[in-house]
């Protein structure tokens, strides 16, 4: 017996809750199940053409420009954009859409800064670029460390939004079940990194990205015809919907309430647009490409892709508050993480037609296959730094073999899922948006800061390096665990504690110049020997690609 069916046959699991017509379960059911199961067929097949560490890490170099934007653009549209953007629109009105903005200028900053030099100053991870002029054991464990700790953040969003989307599929109101699909999501990601590598997670993020465009693009035209295609009174319609009036379009509903919500809304702004050039799980998709030219035009298709992707999230987020009250969104899910799925289902004609349950089917197992492509880019991503970085060149002292790394990263990546899992169970209650914002701030503050550094700043040290990397990692983390993100609010992870002295949701307007202020102090006070002539090699490579691999 399936899990699914499995799930659906569980005490914890009611059912359908009113507006979910149950004879309509066995096709939601078979049409999310062909999703998943085709996108696991296409892992075994690319994992058959993974010979080596190169297959394993990146894909053998092999992936052109556009197979590559198109990847990078899987990778990024994750549970954040597709599900949890759109509740933050249906439920916050203009400040949700601020989300959509945040996400697509952010690359400007990775096309402008980081995508070519990264590409040619590296070879599998962003700890190959700042071990090349510096001390490699103390440089590598700690991009190794910073590398998992974002992945794992980015992860826990991932899984929040899979427990809060297969839970309204199948009807399951029971903790019990949500926590089995959470394991689920965990295991199906394990066996793509296992498997497939790379490559397989490429071809997986390839076909996730047609699916995404193509099932928003669906409910898009849709939106806009039952409103005649005239945006205006679609979002009139929704502002007269929402309870909230005018102020539904207008800035600060959510983030103009008090002088607090104005300074974390700037605090989420910064995290947005810097963070993207540090995420681990981007940065090493610039290495699966052969030259630095195609990296460059990788990210010119991703923008492309991403820019429409994000355009097309007015017709979900405020398309979900014109066709449904703000309390059916919350009474499914309390962060509106379901409003993309329950739009589908309203627009297709509601609970109780043939057209609304595949419209549902349809979009739940595209987010799905959304969020198992993403989970499996992240687990990746940390566990290649883990085996690369930490056991490679720091425990084995660069003397593992190519099939002992490559063992390593497996291993590593069943560990770093089961931690994702757990988390996960703990987390059901938070946006996906706002816990991908967290893990934007957490790598703007620790990693981007030590790139740049590294890449564009001939005094920077190994000292500045650890300091930078360290510093940002603890401050965005620990403001974090004491923000009203972790407690002291209904919506909080911990909803009995209260320990929410920091009063901002997102730490980055004090974590990140802190990560740049610390790499700056520490490389200034520090007594170690600049080697100008490897700087003066890694800047040649890095702006020429001259020696890249």
């Amino acid at each position: 017996m399936s899990l699914t069916h499995q799930l659906a046959a569980s005490p914890a699991v009611s059912q359908f809750a009113a507006g979910d017509a149950s004879e309509h379960r066995p096709l939601i059911i078979t049409l999310f199940s062909v999703f998943v199961v085709g996108t696991l067929a296409v892992t075994v097949w690319a994992g058959r053409k993974t010979k080596d560490a190169t297959d394993f890490y990146a894909g053998g170099r092999s992936f052109s420009g556009f197979q590559n934007g198109l990847a990078i653009s899987g990778d990024y549209m994750s549970a954040a954009s597709f599900l949890g953007i759109a509740g933050a629109i249906a439920l916050s009105g203009y400040d949700g859409f601020l989300y959509s903005i945040g996400f697509l200028v952010a690359w400007l900053v990775a096309l402008l800064l980081v995508a070519e030099p990264l590409r040619n100053s590296g070879r599998y991870t962003m700890g190959d670029v700042l071990a090349y002029r510096m001390r490699q054991r103390p440089v590598r464990t700690a991009a190794g460390v910073s590398t998992i700790i974002v992945s794992i953040f980015y992860l826990l969003a991932q899984m929040v939004g899979a427990g809060a989307l297969v839970a309204l599929l199948l009807g399951i109101t029971g903790e019990t079940g949500k926590n089995l699909i959470v394991v689920f999501v965990g295991v199906v990601m394990i066996l793509y990194v296992t498997i497939g590598g790379m490559k397989g997670t490429t071809w997986v993020q390839m076909i996730k990205a047609c699916l995404l465009i193509g099932g928003t693009l669906i409910i898009t035209v849709l939106v806009f015809h039952k409103y005649n295609y005239n945006l205006s009174t679609l979002l009139n319609e929704a502002a007269e919907n929402s309870g909230k009036g005018a102020a539904f379009l207008e800035p600060g509903l959510k983030y103009g309430i008090s002088t607090t919500s104005k300074i974390d809304f700037i605090s989420l702004g910064v995290a947005l647009v810097l963070g993207t050039a540090g995420l681990p799980h981007i940065l090493i998709r610039f290495y699966t490409v052969p030259t630095a030219k195609a990296a460059r035009k990788s990210v010119n298709w991703a923008i492309g892709i991403i820019g429409v992707f994000y355009l097309m999230t007015i017709a979900l987020g405020f398309g979900a508050a014109a066709m449904l009250t703000p309390k059916e969104i919350t009474d499914k899910n309390p962060a509106g993480n379901t409003a993309a799925p329950q739009l589908a289902e309203a627009i297709g004609g509601g609970s109780d037609s043939t057209g609304g349950a595949i419209l549902l089917a349809l979009i739940s197992a595209v987010a799905f296959a959304t969020i198992l492509a993403v989970v499996a880019g992240l687990t990746l991503a940390s566990s290649s730094s883990f085996a690369h970085d930490l056991y490679a060149n720091v425990i084995r002292r660069g003397k593992a073999t190519e099939k002992e790394e490559v063992g390593a990263a497996r291993i590593s990546a069943v560990v770093i899922g089961g931690v994702a899992i757990g988390l996960g169970i703990f987390a059901g209650k938070l946006n996906v948006a706002g816990l991908v914002a967290l893990a934007f701030a957490v790598a703007a503050s620790a990693n981007l800061p030590t790139i740049l550094y590294s890449l564009f700043w001939k005094r920077f040290t190994t000292q500045g390096a650890l300091w930078s990397i360290y510093g940002g990692l603890i401050s965005s983390v620990g403001l974090v665990f004491f923000s009203p993100v972790v407690s002291g609010k209904p919506t909080s992870m911990f909803t009995d504690w209260d320990f929410d002295y920091f009063p901002l949701e997102n730490p980055g307007l004090i974590s990140i110049p802190l990560g740049f202020l610390l790499g700056w102090l520490g490389s200034i006070l520090s007594k170690e020997e600049v080697d100008t002539k490897k700087y003066a090699e890694l800047e040649v490579r890095s702006m020429t690609g001259y020696g890249a691999h």
